[in-house]
């Protein structure tokens, strides 16, 4: 007989960046590869072509940074798992070009210091955190209120490191290109307390953040692929498949935008069931509202909100948190207090213990790991929102929603990081906004605490307020084809 699963686990220990030059070099020569071939089943890949706008800037910016004028800040879009890899041949293969083309020259390796969440190895295993301190990455505990050693380590990097900082103030993926999540006033904080430490060292260097968009897009969409996948997340929903229409009838876009929509909408009711929630009634006196306002993306949202509110309260009742903050905020907190019950301090001697001391512990474990997907099904739901996709049902926004309702699936069914399935070769645009001076603001930001935080604000929105898209040259009659 097998001995019992042991679900507690040793402490989470902080995981020092140790860059290491040959480390990096061996990432960008296989880094093609990396970007074509899925080499981790977790990885979407399938990464044709990557083009970026203002490459000139930032190679002006990377060396204004090697001569010891600025310190620089880049603050990047964060979609999927692949940014990482996509600005990892950025750095190595375009702006080394575009300083070429001015005349500029560079110490190579072009590279940018991060943050990542303490999480990554967790899932990703514990090569990847290996690999991520090797790369000059620092691991932050995002659930912590201050996470003091993570960011005192960035503090110290963002100060002398030898590459610029680059952090994603989003501080998560949404698997959407044109939908942006609020950002986290965490990055602007960062970038004051870089001025700050630079002027009491009577340092000159100007504090630069720099917003970096970044958008896939599909090169050569395959409406074939994503029919097959709708048809197998219909299957494994339990949604009688949708009659075949004429190819002529209406273009592929409606289609399937109805279908995504559908699909949608019976997983939403699947989980209000799972969770004893009562029929929606909207703000109108119906005890059942009509068909087309059951269909209108209001409505959806309503019940989805109503859901995820739902799913992060089971979790937080059970671990005792009140319900503050917004989605991610709650998500954090829920996160944060089960790693406590998971990961012990207890265990960093498993000897000093009895096996009924370690049977508890594992117990409260596990069950702290149960009321934990309560809160990574929301992280998955949260995503999904018809109203953008019935605004522009565009191929990418159709396959970005549907490989989301994939996501959620393969979380009900117990696959934590499933193999995503591949829609087509994609590109990426990566595009370069405006330098802001954080250190001209360093003025204002010094006066007080009330102007510190508006400082910190204002800053925030300006980063948002960029303009993440970009046009995209493709034969609009691709839209149409099947």
């Amino acid at each position: 007989m097998s001995p019992p699963p042991h679900f507690a686990r040793p402490p989470l220990d902080f995981i020092p960046p140790a860059y290491s030059a040959w480390v990096l070099r061996l990432v960008h020569g296989i880094l093609p590869l990396l970007l074509r071939v899925r080499v981790r089943r977790w990885l979407p890949s399938g990464i044709a072509k990557i083009e970026a706008t203002g490459a000139e800037i930032l190679a002006r910016l990377y060396h204004q940074f090697q001569e010891g004028q600025i310190r620089l800040v880049l603050a990047f879009r964060h979609v999927e798992v692949d940014d990482p890899l996509v600005g990892l041949y950025v750095l190595s293969r375009l702006v080394p070009e575009a300083a070429r083309r001015q005349g500029i020259r560079l110490r190579e390796p072009l590279h940018a210091h991060f943050l990542y969440d303490r999480g990554m190895p967790l899932w990703g295993g514990e090569w990847l955190g290996w690999l991520l301190s090797r790369l000059g990455g620092i691991p932050i505990r995002r659930g912590r209120r201050v996470d003091r050693v993570a960011l005192k380590a960035a503090r110290q990097l963002l100060l002398d490191g030898q590459f610029p900082f680059a952090i994603a103030p989003e501080g998560a993926t949404n698997g959407h290109s044109e939908r942006i999540n609020p950002l986290e006033p965490g990055m602007a904080q960062l970038c004051f307390w870089c001025a700050e430490d630079l002027a009491k060292a009577g340092r000159s260097e100007t504090v630069i953040l720099l917003p970096i968009g970044i958008r896939y897009y599909y090169t050569d969409p395959s409406w074939t692929k994503l029919e097959r996948l709708l048809a197998r997340l219909e299957h494994l929903s339990g949604l009688t498949p949708p009659k075949p229409e004429p190819r002529s009838s209406r273009s592929p876009n409606l289609r399937y935008t109805q279908r995504i929509c559908r699909l949608a909408q019976h997983l939403l009711g699947q989980l209000e069931a799972f969770y004893d929630l009562p029929p929606f009634i909207s703000g109108r006196d119906e005890e059942e509202p009509r068909i087309e306002q059951r269909l209108a993306p209001g409505h959806f949202n309503a019940r989805l909100e109503r859901l995820l509110h739902r799913a992060l309260e089971t979790a937080e009742t059970y671990f005792g948190l009140s319900p503050q903050g917004d989605w991610n905020s709650r998500c954090r907190r829920i996160e944060e207090v089960a790693w406590i019950q998971i990961y012990r301090e207890e265990l960093r001697h498993p000897g000093s213990l009895s096996p009924l001391q370690r049977g508890l512990l594992d117990w409260k474990a596990h069950q702290a790991m149960l009321y934990l997907q309560h809160m990574r099904l929301v992280e998955s739901c949260v995503a999904v929102e018809e109203e953008y996709l019935l605004s522009k049902p565009s191929f990418e926004r159709l396959a970005e929603t549907a490989l989301i309702l994939f996501d959620v699936l393969a979380r009900l069914r117990g696959e934590s990081y499933p193999a995503r399935p591949r829609l087509g070769w994609r590109g990426v645009h990566v595009t370069v906004g405006d330098p802001i001076s954080v250190s001209e603001r360093l003025e204002r930001y010094c006066r007080g605490r009330q102007e510190a935080k508006q400082a910190v604000t204002e800053l925030t929105q300006d980063v948002f307020s960029f303009q993440f898209l970009f046009p995209i040259s493709r034969d609009p009659l691709q839209e149409e084809r099947v």
